[in-house]
Formats: C-alpha cells, structure tokens, sequence
C-alpha cells in the first residue's frame, strides 16, 4: 500500500494558492479515480482507492504546512508504510517555473517547512517527492505573502496542465517506474531553462 500526500493548509481562504498545490494535485488525483478523501483520520483527509493495479491513501493533512510532519508520521506509523518506497509527498516549490515538476527519490528539505517537518518526524530524508513549480517570489515580495498568493489566470491554466503531469508521474511511480518519471519530467525543466 502507498500514501500519497500532498501538502498545503486547511481552510478556505488557503485554497488555490500556491502553497496548496499538493491539495490540488490530490483533488486532482481523487477526482480521476473517484476516490473520497473526506475520512478523517490522524489529522489528515484520506481517502482510499486503487491507481494503476496498487492500493494507495491519498491524503492531505490539516496540521498547517509547518507542521505536516505531525499527521504524516501518524499515517507512516498507523498503517506500517515504508517511506523509503511507499511514501510520495506532493508539494510547492519557488525554485521551479509554473507547473514545472521535478522528481527526487530522497533530499534534504531545501527550505521548504513542510518537507523539513516530515524528515524531522520520519527520521529519514529518503522518500520519494514530487515538487510542483508555482514560479519565483518577484524581488520585493515577502516570501510567506508570496506563497500564500493566488495564481494568475495565465498561471492557473499552466498549473493545470502541471496537475495533469503530477498524476500521470505518480502513476508511473506506482507501476514501478520512478526512473521513467524523473528521467520524462526532471528533463523539462532544463530544456526549458535553456530555452
């Protein structure tokens, strides 16, 4: 069995901002597959289904994004997950382009307060994750307001195609083939960046 988390902030003013693409990415997921993640369960939403032939747990955790290590270890524990290889976290990150995506198989939390709570509670920084670009912070703007912002219209289209990606690089995943994925979306990015 897989957990797939993606993380972000409970209520209503945090959604669709860009700190909450994991939820997104998540929603996205569930809607697919029509799998409800309305349960409750170790301070997260879960909901349980089946993506490409595995038993997976899709979850968003309610904790607030700095402390989502705290619903995560709950989940790991109570359901015996190895993180190593039946764990993927889905999140935001400002170093990428809009809907970008960039797959690791383990790594260090890189700023992100999310991703540095999980290894804190996990005790290992070797998970599988996949980083969804929401664009860098403009020069003059607080990071936190930032991240907290909304997208643009131009942006929200991108980020739906990043969403669509996201799902179809955690299939891949799910069937064995994080290789493939990392190699098909981690090369976009530079192509990109060279361009």
């Amino acid at each position: 069995m897989y957990i797939i988390a993606g993380l972000g902030n409970p209520t209503k003013e945090y959604v669709g901002t860009r700190h909450n693409v994991g939820f997104a990415v998540i929603d996205t997921l569930a809607a697919k597959y029509n799998i409800d993640v309305e349960h409750r369960s170790k301070r997260a939403f879960i909901g349980k289904g089946m993506i490409a032939g595995q038993k997976v747990i899709l979850a968003k955790p309610q904790t607030y994004m700095n402390l989502s290590g705290e619903s995560l270890i709950g989940l790991v524990d109570y359901y015996k997950i190895d993180p190593a290889s039946e764990l993927i976290v889905v999140y935001d990150d400002v170093s990428l382009p809009v809907g970008q995506l960039r797959i690791r198989k383990k790594g260090s939390a890189g700023g992100h307060n999310g991703i540095k709570s999980i290894i804190s509670h996990l005790k290992t920084e070797v998970f599988p994750r996949i980083k969804v670009g929401v664009g860098e912070k403009p020069k003059k703007y607080d990071l936190a307001d930032y991240v907290l912002g909304h997208f643009t219209k131009a942006e929200q289209e991108k980020m739906t195609e990043g969403y669509e990606e996201a799902c179809e690089a955690i299939e891949k995943i799910l069937s064995g083939e994080i290789e493939a994925a990392m190699n098909r979306y981690n090369r976009k990015v530079h192509e990109k960046a060279e361009a």
